[in-house]
């Protein structure tokens, strides 16, 4: 029987999931659970098209399958026609900072920049020649001669009327500017001028006099403008077609750990603006979600709740810890844990994929499953804190082996199972132990 999903997918997939990373496609392949958390934000995306904008954060610890929702509905906006872009912070790349690391953030998102057709990252050059190719064939279709000066004229007009709206936004001149070469580059064959425009647009001019003799622009894209230009990339799409523009920040767990506390709060700035902007309504067509961890938000000395302008906005004031109750309208989205249910789903989808990749007939029984699952939860604290990523590493370590083993007796091999997850649950308790130690939260 021919497989339902490619082969060079479904084996990144199974790679992936086996090394505890998220998979940049096949998402939904796997996807189970997180149905109320998927449906919130994609009404954000409803929003977003309708010219609105929306900020979400998506906390959850570590392995909860944060980053996997990104990817899931990254993947759900691409198909429905938005541009997207993805970064993950880092020590070099943050929101705000004096060394180039905003600028490398913007960076990491042009080059990641994706539209249906270019999943993959790599889109700024097909995204705007599509445009222009497009705009080529409509006037050559009304019987302008392709390369005459009416034609041309008209090619002229059909740009402007698209970027005179961007010249009244900060910095949308010099972005006009540049779209305006870009087409010439375009229509005169011209590399080094096609070559100037997009290293303009990804930011990597680092002088202005240099980019003033290139392109005759005045600016260039650094750390203080970069979000400007975002929200300039979200106006610019939309009038070529689209329905918006998508930022997703992972591992935002990053500004949580800088050290020094006038850094951080310039970064949490910087999301303050980002938060005000798209709630007031001034970032048209753009959307941003943040993801990171519980400390990320709620430390009260390096988290977002640290800086009072923000804890203000996203504290739910306690009205949610007094019963199991979820608000998932607000700009905060907290992942619980699975229900059992969700995990047996989940492994059984694992099974149909690790059977389908490796054409091996799974020799498990549903109350094997079952057992698997049982001491997986067996360990301390598993109830709330199990995440999906030990139980898919571990129950695809547990099909490797009887794949390569036809020997292994599985209750032996749960057995081995069991206590690499308890010798796991002590160290990762003895991690957050250390990581809320005063003395590594220590400040002068």
């Amino acid at each position: 029987m021919e497989s339902r999903i490619p082969k060079r997918i479904l084996n990144s997939l199974i790679n992936a999931l086996a090394a505890g990373v998220v998979p940049r496609t096949g998402a939904p392949y796997i996807a189970i659970g997180r149905i109320e958390e998927t449906e919130s934000l994609l009404s954000d995306l409803d929003n977003i098209s309708d010219g609105g904008s929306s900020l979400r954060f998506l906390i959850g610890r570590y392995g909860s399958g944060k980053s996997f929702l990104l990817q899931l509905i990254r993947g759900y906006a691409l198909e429905k026609g938005f541009v997207t872009a993805d970064a993950d912070l880092s020590p070099e790349r943050r929101l705000c900072g004096s060394n180039g690391s905003g600028a490398a953030t913007y960076r990491e998102l042009i080059n990641n920049l994706s539209i249906k057709t270019s999943a993959d990252g790599g889109a700024l050059t097909p995204l705007i020649s599509r445009w222009l190719s497009g705009k080529q064939s409509a006037l050559a279709s009304t019987g302008l001669e392709i390369g005459s000066e009416s034609f041309l004229n008209a090619m002229r007009r059909e740009i402007y009327s698209v970027t005179e709206e961007l010249e009244d936004k900060v910095g949308g001149f010099d972005f006009a500017t540049v779209i305006h070469k870009f087409y010439l580059a375009f229509i005169n064959d011209d590399e080094n001028l096609r070559s100037a425009c997009l290293r303009w647009l990804r930011g990597e001019y680092t002088s202005r006099s240099e980019a003033r003799r290139d392109l005759g622009t005045q600016n260039i894209i650094n750390d203080e403008n970069w979000y400007d230009y975002l929200k300039l990339i979200a106006c610019f799409v939309r009038k070529i077609g689209y329905l918006g523009f998508v930022v997703f920040i992972d591992e935002c767990v990053n500004l949580y750990k800088i050290t020094n506390r006038v850094s951080r709060e310039k970064n949490y700035e910087k999301i303050l603006s980002i938060f005000n902007d798209t709630l007031q309504g001034k970032a048209p067509g753009l959307g941003f979600i943040f993801v990171g961890t519980p400390q990320f938000l709620e430390d009260t000395r390096r988290g977002l709740y640290s800086y009072e302008a923000l804890r203000s906005r996203l504290d739910d004031g306690g009205l949610l810890g007094a019963g199991n109750y979820r608000n998932l309208s607000g700009p905060v989205i907290r992942l619980i844990r699975l229900t059992d249910s969700e995990l047996y789903a989940l492994i059984t989808r694992i099974n149909t994929l690790y059977s389908e990749c490796y054409s091996y007939k799974i020799p498990l029984t549903p109350e094997q499953m079952q057992a698997f699952l049982t001491v997986c939860l067996d360990k301390a604290g598993a109830d709330i804190m199990i995440t999906p990523r030990e139980i898919i590493r571990s129950y695809i370590s547990l099909l490797n082996i009887l794949r390569q083993n036809p020997e292994a007796d599985f209750d032996n091999v749960i057995g081995d199972v069991g206590s690499t997850l308890k010798a796991a649950g002590t160290d990762s308790a003895e991690t957050e132990g250390n990581s809320a130690d005063a003395l590594n939260d220590f400040e002068l």
